[in-house]
């Protein structure tokens, strides 16, 4: 657009916007930029008589643009300004005065300068590459393309020269332009040129007919008047390359196998070439060499494997044989079911690619293996010697026998007539097969014979006794027994009692104390049982004792006496407690003393019979119970003149106590559950004896003695307090014997006072007792060692004073207790 177009549209809007509200803000923006001059917007601003409108560089010594405008105009352009050059934008609101009353700016850049469009440097048929010359300050370009009617319009943003428009009709005209950009906007297009797309590419179809030709053919180009043409071999080496007018390509004298590529492409009346199109081919690979064929077995069908020599540029092998079978391979070999023996065979190859396959090898002819045999038996002769025997095959030189036994142990035989000894042991099983051979090879194999000899008896047997009734029997396996029948023979006659598949054969419901003959057959379906093994001679274990009976010979022994019908058996008696400990006791004959029991505990007392064949199961139990134990401390304790404290320690197997006290002039006694009890009407200073009896539950009773006691000394009477002629106060008593030990103690808020006579003494003087206070008075006897009893009673006086004499006078009594 030209200035004057731009000047139009300028006034053209300022009319559409002259009515626009006012506003009482000025603002301007940037609406559109070219190379040399930039169109602002603005608004109206009330009392404005005309717009003021300049353009500042700011990094330029260019002089500032003005440019004025009416009050009702709202967008305006200014220019000239200068390519890809930063501008201030200022929009300045002016009265009648051309006083400013309002104004607002905005900073943007000019385009850069309009691109020089140089040609079009590359053309396909649906692509045109333009060149053009770069301006400074341009960050991208617009490539334009356009028909001239218009039916077509395409722009492509490219970042520098030369740039490519695509997706363009084949052998057509367009018009190229470029525009650059930057920050700011675009600058105006550059001048078009004109260029024409080449033409499409041939759609091209080949084939290779034989394996030394290809034929490449192409439905014509619209516009072409010439085709150019190259062929390479592999796509690397190229062979030739020319022109025709024809749309078909025919190229001989190629190797066979190999990929050969094509590439053609047309020309326009105005001699510019077209797009071009490649197509690879390969040619036919050529005939297999080295057919060679070998008989093998394929799951157990006779079949036949061809092999070859590698061809070039096959992906495939087929083997046709003159039976009607094929077989395909990528290698070889590959395997024809031919399904049968004795057979002649014709067989070729054919190689086969993507183009194709070769012409058929040579055919070679092929004989194949004879049948095996059939209708193979075993003949038994004596002495652990057999003979495998079959019938006669056709076109057979010769025929191998193969014995396998199970343990893999092979034999093996060549024979041109029918037959093969062989030995055949006991207790193992034999695989019989036999292969007919000729020149051709071994044939498959024929009928599998499997023959079980009679088991061996079995070694390594042991028979032992778990229990009176029963013998168990193990031994080793033996090869070719199924099962086992165990004979057991008491008194001459033979009776079956197991029949197993086991190594092991437990025989129940038998006799104890017996002696049996034992015997091991083993058996299997085929051959039956072997009875020529030898038997074994055992003895059942002995039967268990009854009848025990027990009588308590002392304390810690007793007596046991039973029933028993075994011979030759030694007796065992034993007594186990809950604790586990054990007494036992051992004899040949029917009774037994069991000593060392412990008091205290229950029993169990039972009999085993032992011979060598094992020991019997045990009696039943008779339970017996030992007297208690005796405690093993007792301690006696004087509470008082009269009675005594009585106490022991716990004593295993007692439930209850009796605890007595015994001397020339009588006794006392007590019966308690618990570890103590008290004793009366004991006599003071007098010697005991203590007995103390341990009763069980059951009422078994165990005397048990300890250490005398004594009783302490009579407390003594007569006791008397009272004031002597000097003022001095006494405490008088009786004493029991000349040579009785007191000790008199006198107590209260006035002092304490202790005396102590000696033996046989009965009196005590204290002075210094100070009236008018309460004494306590007490006499008690003097132990052995110098201890006081402590029960005695004592006596409570008051002591007060009458001129210058004392005065006693006795308040209370009162018992002491310990």
């Amino acid at each position: 657009m030209d200035l004057h177009g731009m000047t139009f549209w300028i006034l053209f809007c300022a009319v559409l916007l002259q009515n626009s509200v006012q506003g009482t803000t000025l603002s301007v923006s940037i609406y559109t930029v070219t190379s040399k001059s930039v169109v602002l917007r603005w608004n109206s601003y009330p009392g404005t008589a005309s717009f003021r409108v300049s353009a500042t560089p700011q990094n330029s010594p260019d002089p500032v643009v003005f440019t004025s405008f009416s009050p009702y105009t709202i967008i305006g352009s200014v220019s000239p300004l200068t390519p890809n050059t930063a501008y201030t934008f200022r929009v300045e609101a002016l009265d009648n005065s051309l006083s400013v009353l309002k104004q607002s700016s905005a900073n943007g850049y000019t385009a850069p300068n309009i691109p020089i469009i140089e040609t079009a440097i590359f053309k396909q048929s649906q692509s045109v590459t333009v060149g053009f010359v770069e301006v400074a300050g341009a960050t991208s370009y617009v490539l334009r393309a356009e028909t001239a009617d218009g039916s077509f319009f395409s722009e492509v943003l490219t970042t520098n020269s030369p740039g490519t428009v695509s997706g363009l009709q084949p052998y057509t005209n367009y018009l190229f332009s470029v525009m650059s950009a930057n920050s700011g906007g675009r600058s105006q297009p550059s001048s078009q040129i004109s260029a024409k797309t080449a033409l499409p590419p041939p759609q091209l179809n080949s084939s290779s007919p034989t394996n030394s030709s290809v034929l490449v053919s192409w439905a014509p180009v619209p516009n072409a008047v010439l085709y150019s043409y190259t062929v390479t071999r592999n796509n690397t080496l190229q062979l030739s390359s020319g022109n025709t007018t024809s749309v078909s390509l025919a190229l001989g004298g190629l190797d066979a196998g190999v990929p050969y590529c094509i590439t053609v492409n047309g020309w326009s009346p105005d001699n510019i070439p077209g797009d071009s199109a490649t197509v690879c081919q390969i040619t036919r690979p050529s005939s297999p060499q080295s057919v060679a064929l070998q008989g093998v077995l394929v799951n157990g069908v006779w079949a036949v494997s061809v092999s070859w020599s590698s061809v070039q540029g096959a992906n495939l092998y087929v083997a046709t044989s003159s039976t009607g079978v094929n077989c395909s391979s990528a290698a070889s070999p590959c395997t024809l079911m031919v399904g049968g023996c004795g057979q002649v065979l014709t067989t070729s190859i054919t190689a086969v690619n993507q183009a194709g396959p070769s012409p058929p090898s040579n055919p070679i002819s092929f004989y194949t293996v004879p049948c095996p045999p059939d209708l193979i038996r075993v003949d038994e002769l004596a002495g652990g010697n057999c003979s495998l025997v079959w019938n006669l095959t056709s076109y057979t030189d010769y025929y191998t026998a193969c014995v396998k036994r199970d343990d893999g142990v092979e034999q093996s035989c060549n024979t041109t007539g029918t037959s093969c000894p062989f030995v055949c042991t006991c207790g193992y099983t034999y695989t019989l097969r036999v292969f007919s051979t000729n020149q051709a090879g071994v044939s498959a194999p024929g009928p599998v014979l499997n023959k079980t000899s009679v088991p061996c008896c079995p070694a390594n047997m042991t028979v032992w006794a778990p229990s009176p009734e029963t013998l168990e029997m193990e031994w080793t396996p033996v090869r070719g027994a199924d099962s086992y029948q165990t004979w057991a023979a008491a008194n001459g006659a033979p009776n079956v009692i197991c029949n197993d598949t086991s190594p092991i054969c437990v025989m129940s419901s038998l006799t104890c104390n017996t002696n049996y003959s034992v015997a091991v057959i083993p058996c299997n379906e085929i051959q039956g049982c072997n009875l020529s093994c030898s038997p074994q001679t055992r003895e059942t274990v002995p039967c268990t004792p009854v009848g025990v009976a027990i009588s308590q010979s002392s304390s810690a022994s007793i007596s046991v006496t039973w029933s028993g019908s075994n011979m030759a058996a030694n007796y065992t008696v034993t007594a186990t407690n809950a604790q586990g400990s054990t007494c036992t006791c051992q004899s040949t004959g029917a009774s037994c003393t069991v000593t060392g029991l412990l008091c205290g505990f229950s029993y169990q007392v039972y009999v085993t019979a032992a011979t060598t064949a094992g020991q019997s199961i045990p009696s039943f139990s008779v339970p017996f119970e030992t007297a208690p134990c005796c405690p093993d401390n007792l301690t006696v304790t004087q509470v008082t003149q009269a009675f005594s404290n009585v106490t022991w320690s716990v004593a295993r197997g007692a439930q209850s106590f009796i605890a007595s006290l015994t001397s020339p002039w009588g006794g006392a006694k007590c019966h308690s559950a618990q570890s103590s009890c008290l004793i009366g009407c004991i006599t003071c200073g007098t010697n005991y004896t203590v007995i103390l009896n341990a009763i069980s539950p059951s009422g078994k009773m165990q005397p048990c003695t300890y250490h005398s006691f004594s009783t302490s000394q009579c407390c003594p009477s007569g006791i008397r307090f009272y004031r002597r002629s000097n003022s001095t106060l006494r405490v008088q008593w009786s004493a029991a014997t000349a040579q009785s030990n007191y000790t008199a103690q006198v107590s209260g808020k006035g002092g304490n006072y202790t005396c102590s006579p000696g033996p046989g003494g009965s009196t005590c003087d204290m002075g210094n007792v100070t009236c008018g206070n309460m004494y306590s008075v007490m006499v008690a006897p003097v132990n052995p060692d110098a201890s006081t009893v402590p029960y005695c009673s004592s006596r409570i006086y008051s002591v007060f004073c009458q001129g210058t004499n004392i005065g006693v006078v006795l308040y209370r009594r009162r018992r002491n207790v310990a």
